[in-house]
């Protein structure tokens, strides 16, 4: 039922963003027409608008989700190694639907990687109930922890993730 671990591990994610856990849920991830798989590479123009995220269960569930994005590659040099840049958070998405259905609580920023490649993950958390209203976002972007934010809010571990990688594209010349 749920993705193998193994390519968040080799990637890093498991580790650097998020703890050892177990997958209990799906989700898919969708740029237009593709989908993302853990290590893929996406360009960050086709990464511009937000992805069409749906959590895979049933409609009569009433079981609720967050939705977390994250680029563990881009701290500045002030800041721990450990920090994030946030890109999106949808809280209280219901199982069985897409992200539309949840409430936006940080909006989407599509991937601007400076230099080299950098990692955009997914997470996803099983709320304890609905946040909508008692739910605070973070203060900004920079330097976000998914881990003390999934603590803050009674998350525990994830119950899915993927990620892909992106790098800037080269500039279309003039002559």
């Amino acid at each position: 039922m749920a993705r193998s671990l193994e390519p968040l591990v080799v990637g890093k994610v498991i580790g650097e963003v998020l703890d050892m856990y177990n997958p209990v849920a799906e989700f898919t991830v969708h740029y237009g027409s593709k989908q993302i798989a853990n290590g893929c590479e996406i360009k960050p123009s086709a990464a511009a608008q937000k992805p069409h995220v749906h959590i895979l269960g049933s409609r009569l569930s009433s079981d609720l989700y967050t939705l977390v994005m994250v680029d563990p590659d881009a701290p500045s040099p002030s800041e721990p190694k450990w920090r994030e840049w946030l890109h999106w958070i949808v809280v209280d998405i219901p199982e069985g639907s897409d992200a539309t259905k949840g409430h936006e609580l940080v909006p989407y920023m599509g991937p601007q990687p400076p230099t080299g490649i950098h990692r955009y993950v997914f997470a996803l958390f099983k709320q304890k109930g609905a946040l909508k209203g008692r739910s605070l976002g973070p203060d900004g972007r920079g330097n976000f922890s998914t881990r003390q934010f999934a603590a803050q809010h009674g998350f525990g571990v994830p119950v899915a993730a993927v990620y892909f990688n992106s790098q800037k594209e080269p500039a279309v010349k003039k002559r």
